[in-house]
């Protein structure tokens, strides 16, 4: 294809590993360069090459720092970037944190899985990147604040505007000069719900020709909640489960939600609604990004009372051995600990403790991608394998959808129509098929044309030409069709394996399950 194009290389028909290659006559740029997370299947696309010469775009234009968005930008400079990085100053100062974090869990994270590897005869495999690596890449970071035109490449401009998701998230707006009159293309980001404790609720500039727009929750509305109410909500799971006798365990995301949820805590115990409990911040990423809350939200001290981030009851947990130490404690406590999907970092050791106690209480608080853990105990499994041993999920399961911290399919909804009128077409990214699916018809029934509404596969590469329809193409697709499994035979080898567990255990004598296991092998054609 010639001519302005947008090539959907991450975030297309999936949520996470969010990247867009923009081509136009003059060269290109990326949008966004984030880790896939999810099924194995989808998760394995980290490690395999770009497809596309990683020295070619001229810059990087960053939304937010949250990994599935951010998380590839080590691999792509150590593979040969050699551009800016161009985001605001608040996502800047959260990637020095966020992305050597990232490089750290994964070289634990492949350690681990290189013992268990050469245990079973197999081969190892290498980081994706280290914490060096991604210390390197920093210098690339441009900090560029709100509303501010920066030139990107020759024929392109950007202009950042506050998205209201997480601190320094923003939707990029970018003019492109192509074949005469410019482009403007609005790519939206991760849209914030709004009446958040730290943000407005999303901006945006109207009339762009192209509207690149995320889905998440483009399938399903929430109850209207405010601030009050979601503290409310909060001390009911609270109180229930401190009335079970057993730790309120909450996996959190290290940015935003960790922040959030202990300013609630806080004002629930200054008010008595629920009694002051011990909270263990157990996330050296956590402990650190809320400096720099405090930096970009000077704001965030609640008048006459004491810091939210500074109370005597808050216990931020760094060292590892003090991490272990928590395992003592089986009750009357709260332990937030990352990561928010439950697929790395500490929170895998907590559930691991605390997930087979008939009186321990998990909270979800954020969205759980499919094929993660933290779906698949949301979702009710009655067994999980961690670290490679099987763990019985007792303890009750609970989840608060007015912490997400992204839009819903009206907010989605309201937002776009803010935008109007958009003159050439949306296109629906960053969503499973389902949401986009949805938000389409929602769209369509403000009277916006089905066929100016696009949901590009993975790696689809789409044309936006001055005039006439959008035109398609899917050249090199990584996955089947560009389409990325929610659940993949990973997950369901893992799900039979246990489902076979329950099976046998359920079986009343040892002959019945002996012969179960007959059956299957014969089945299998193995020997018997």
């Amino acid at each position: 294809m010639s001519g302005l194009s947008i090539a959907f290389h991450g975030a297309a028909g999936t949520v996470t590993g969010s990247c867009f290659l923009v081509r136009h006559e003059r060269g290109c740029f990326l949008v966004d360069c984030g880790l896939f997370q999810g099924a194995k299947t989808v998760r394995e696309l980290n490690w395999r090459p770009f497809p596309f010469e990683p020295r070619e775009p001229a810059a990087l234009l960053l939304t937010h720092a949250h990994i599935d968005h951010s998380g590839l930008i080590p691999r792509l400079v150590k593979d040969g970037f050699r551009g800016r990085v161009l985001c605001t100053p608040g996502t800047a100062d959260l990637l020095g944190y966020m992305l050597p974090d990232s490089g750290f869990i994964q070289e634990n994270e492949v350690e681990r899985l290189n013992r268990r590897n050469h245990q079973r005869g197999r081969a190892g495999v290498e980081p994706i990147y280290t914490r060096a690596d991604a210390e390197a890449c920093l210098e690339r970071l441009k900090p560029v604040r709100y509303g501010t035109w920066v030139e990107v490449m020759p024929g392109v401009r950007a202009r950042f505007w506050d998205a209201g998701h997480i601190l320094g998230s923003a939707s990029i707006e970018v003019e492109v000069q192509d074949r005469g009159a410019p482009t403007r293309l609005l790519f939206s980001g991760d849209l914030g719900p709004g009446d958040t404790p730290f943000h407005d609720g999303p901006d945006g500039p109207e009339r762009p020709d192209w509207l690149i727009v995320e889905s998440t929750y483009g399938d399903r509305d929430r109850a209207p909640v405010d601030a009050e109410q979601r503290r409310a909500q909060l001390a009911g799971v609270v109180r229930e489960a401190m009335e079970r006798g057993g730790v309120l365990l909450i996996p959190s995301f290290a940015v935003e939600r960790s922040q959030e949820l202990l300013y609630d805590l806080d004002l629930l115990m200054d008010a008595g609604t629920i009694p002051a409990l011990p909270v263990f911040l157990d996330s050296p990423l956590a402990v650190r990004i809320t400096g720099v809350f405090e930096k970009h939200l000077p704001a965030v001290n609640m008048p006459g009372t004491p810091h939210p981030f500074r109370r005597a009851n808050l216990h931020c947990v760094v060292e590892a051995e003090e991490s272990k130490r928590l395992n003592r404690i089986t009750g009357g406590a709260i332990i937030m600990a990352a990561s928010g999907m439950c697929e790395a970092g500490r929170i895998r050791h907590h559930l691991k403790n605390h997930l087979w106690r008939r009186n321990a209480t998990v909270l979800f608080v954020g969205y759980q991608a499919p094929g993660t853990l933290g779906r698949v105990i949301q979702d009710g499994a009655r067994h999980v394998r961690i670290h490679g041993e099987e763990v019985a999920v007792s303890a009750a399961i609970r989840t608060l959808e007015a912490y997400s911290g992204h839009a819903d399919r009206g907010g989605l909804l309201a937002w776009i129509k803010a935008r109007q009128p958009v003159g050439r077409g949306v296109i629906l990214v960053h969503g499973e098929e389902e949401a986009r699916a949805s938000l389409r018809e929602g769209l369509a029934a403000t009277g916006l044309e089905h066929a100016r509404i696009l949901r590009p596969a993975l790696d689809e590469v789409v044309a936006l030409p001055p005039q006439g329809e959008a035109g398609h193409s899917l050249p090199h697709p990584r996955l089947p069709g560009g389409k990325a499994p929610a659940s993949d035979w990973h997950n369901q080898y893992a799900e039979t394996v246990l489902q076979l567990g329950e099976r046998l255990r359920d079986e009343p004598d040892e002959a019945k399950r002996t012969a179960l296991l007959h059956h299957i092998r014969a089945v299998l054609g193995l020997p018997g």
